[in-house]
């Protein structure tokens, strides 16, 4: 596995989480977590379901979780 390529694709995943959080009006947004359902998927086939890619998509969407929590808190 090219981890390099990979890592590079978690940072853009994480500019368009910001862009498309921007784009559907925040986190409050069914578009918006669908897309990151949707694309967490995408890239966990991509790169053929390798488990760290897994673990990493995942600890990226349970951030994001604890990120929405956490602003209803407040």
């Amino acid at each position: 596995m090219d981890y390099q390529a990979f890592y590079t694709e978690v940072v853009n995943w994480i500019n368009q989480v910001n862009q498309l959080a921007t784009k559907y009006g925040g986190m409050e947004s069914n578009d918006f977590w669908t897309w990151v359902t949707m694309s967490t998927g995408e890239l966990c086939e991509k790169y053929n379901n390798n488990p760290i890619v897994i673990k990493q998509m995942v600890m990226l969407h349970e951030w994001l979780e604890e990120v929405y929590f956490g602003s209803k808190k407040s």
